[in-house]
């Protein structure tokens, strides 16, 4: 089974500061989806960032950081501004579902408890899966994004695979994947897709050929079998 790689030009939680400079090559290398998060760079790199992606044809997505309302709100105006096919996180999908609703964006908030930044999970297994249900009832929103290896619990295949079950929209395992085995993880417990930033950029992943074109094709080649 195959599951979408998104590659993230981001470390440490915010868009690294020269993320224009490896667009070509990380689409270049087969990346189809690739996308970085509302801070690090200021809105005008963000837009001219997008265009970027624009022209190599690949899904864009807009990951949010922000952990009040006001400014949670901002960055969906911002990726409804920007274009982005893909809006992931936010807390309060109550609030941000009904402004995206009719733009043709695809908004996955997180789901579960999150705290501080950078991100945990918290919360039992139950409550994030019953949370799962509750917020993909809600119109506008069109799937999740799940920080499962930000979950502060143990079972994180269980964690996985209940909150695919919970849910009727597809899962976005998001944070920290930074090996094989936690690929498998995701490929295995029924999620649509993962996302890699850090650990692509601190080469991570056993790669035959240099640099970040030799991490996005030892991913993407991970995520196919």
């Amino acid at each position: 089974m195959s599951v979408d790689f998104i590659f993230m030009l981001t470390k440490d939680d915010q868009t690294v500061s020269d993320a224009r400079e490896y667009v070509k090559e990380i689409a270049d290398a087969g990346a189809k989806h690739i996308g970085f998060k509302d801070i690090g760079l200021p809105i005008s790199e963000l837009k001219s960032l997008t265009e970027d992606l624009k022209k190599e044809g690949v899904k864009v997505y807009l990951e949010v950081v922000s952990l009040d309302a006001e400014s949670e709100k901002k960055s969906a105006r911002i990726a409804m501004d920007l274009n982005v096919d893909y809006l992931l996180g936010g807390t309060r999908p109550e609030l941000i579902a009904s402004m995206v609703k009719d733009h043709p964006l695809k908004y996955y908030p997180f789901v579960g408890k999150i705290e501080d930044h950078p991100s945990i999970l918290t919360g039992t297994i139950n409550e994030i899966a019953a949370h799962a249900q509750q917020i993909t009832a809600i119109d506008g929103v069109d799937g999740l994004d799940l920080l499962a290896y930000r979950f502060t619990g143990e079972d994180i295949p269980l964690l996985v695979q209940e909150v695919c079950k919970s849910s009727t929209k597809p899962v976005i395992v998001a944070g920290s994947i930074d090996s094989k085995e936690r690929i498998e993880v995701v490929k295995t417990t029924g999620a649509a897709g993962f996302t890699v930033g850090t650990a692509a950029f601190d080469m991570e992943f056993p790669s035959n050929q240099a640099g970040i074109s030799g991490q996005v094709q030892s991913i993407l080649e991970m995520s196919r079998h």
